[in-house]
């Protein structure tokens, strides 16, 4: 049994293109010609304009750029900096020891042995004032808690008493009244209105409402004709000339107009391309020919003539200078150091002549080892066994 299956080749799909007619066909060859022809010039003065503003960005505007920014630094920046570094910032420390000096430390001198231990006391003045006023407040309130319960309260159930048996009175004398003044507004307002809303009122409603019913029908057909009459008329002197002005004349003349100008613009791509290989070519050829004019005779000049000449003027002229000055310098130098010796030696017998021989140093015995070498790892010399 066959485990694998059959390679299968997967083919691009190409985007299927649409059938062209005879007008496209006879509009694209001249179109493109004549595009070409217009788009090469353009195309080079375009390719002149990018390769001169490279040159003009990368020889003159950069390196100005760069010198403009170095100079604003120096004039604009920098002063500002140096002013802030070693004027304003020395200052600010200066006058902010000064500050601390002379404010901070005084005041916080000041708060802490003198402000604070008063503070203490008037709090402790403050507690002791609340304490007698809180027993003083607590009495008076005790009294007249006392008075409150002794004397305010029966006094006012009492009044409480005498007042509810006013209002049950008051209340029995004004149900009779309230039972007449109802049976008086029942039989004298609400009869005769309830009468004439529904005998009156309601009859007079219904025929206003049936004749505003047939007006707004009648003012309905009205406008329903009217409308239909507006449309038609619209539809017939507008609507159906415009559908068949755009039907019959603007889609056509639209879709010419549009075959014409994909293939303008398909020109207009084409030529550009075309022009663009057309510049290098010409740019290549101008690059070529500028080269074998000016760069290879100069390169030729310099690696044929300028450059033995320089190794001849530097192995004929240059180095033997060179080395003629080395001499010079060298003989010099040896003859202001014996001047210098001679010097040296004149004054020393000068000063012998004036004030004798110098006296001899005498020998000291000292503890410390006598040579001024350090200790070293061969050495046993130690604290307990120094002469």
């Amino acid at each position: 049994m066959d485990l694998e299956k059959p390679a299968t080749k997967v083919e691009a799909r190409q985007p299927e293109r649409q059938p062209e007619g005879c007008l496209v066909v006879a509009i694209r060859i001249p179109v493109r010609i004549v595009v070409l022809v217009l788009v090469v010039p353009v195309r080079m003065v375009w390719d002149g304009l990018v390769v001169g503003w490279r040159l003009l960005m990368d020889a003159v505007l950069r390196p100005l750029g760069r010198a403009l920014a170095w100079v604003a630094w120096a004039v604009l920046v920098w002063p500002f900096v140096a002013l802030w570094r070693y004027v304003v910032e020395p200052l600010g420390k200066a006058l902010g020891w000064l500050g601390n000096v002379l404010v901070v430390v005084p005041l916080v001198w000041l708060y802490r042995h003198v402000l604070t231990p008063l503070g203490h006391g008037l709090a402790w003045v403050c507690r002791g004032i609340g304490a007698g006023l809180w027993w003083v407040c607590r009495g008076i309130g005790a009294g007249l808690g006392w008075l409150y319960a002794r004397v305010l309260t029966p006094v006012g159930r009492a009044v409480l008493w005498v007042l509810r048996g006013l209002g049950a009175g008051a209340a029995a004398l004004g149900l009779g009244a309230y039972a007449v003044a109802a049976w008086l507004a029942r039989y004298l307002v609400v009869v005769p209105a309830q009468w004439l809303y529904e005998w009156i009122l309601t009859p007079i409603g219904r025929a206003v409402a049936w004749c505003a019913r047939g007006v707004a029908w009648c003012a309905g057909m009205v406008v329903t004709g009217v409308g239909f009459v507006l449309y038609w008329v619209l539809r017939l002197l507008l609507v159906l000339p415009a559908l068949a002005l755009w039907r019959w004349v603007l889609t056509p003349v639209g879709r010419v107009l549009a075959v014409i100008g994909r293939e303008v613009w398909g020109a207009l791509g084409h030529a550009w391309r075309i022009a663009g290989h057309i510049s290098l070519a010409v740019g290549r050829f101008l690059g070529t020919l500028l080269r074998w004019i000016f760069v290879e005779p100069v390169r030729w000049a310099y690696q044929a003539v300028l450059t033995p000449v320089g190794h001849f003027v530097r192995d004929a002229v240059l180095r033997p200078a060179a080395e003629a000055a080395r001499s010079v310098g060298r003989v010099t130098r040896q003859v202001l150091a014996a001047a210098r010796d001679s010097a040296r030696q004149a004054r020393a017998d000068f000063r012998r002549m004036l004030f004798g021989e110098p006296k001899e140093a005498v020998a000291v015995d000292r503890r410390e080892p006598g040579g001024v070498d350090g200790r070293t790892l061969g050495r046993s010399t130690t604290a307990l066994t120094k002469d």
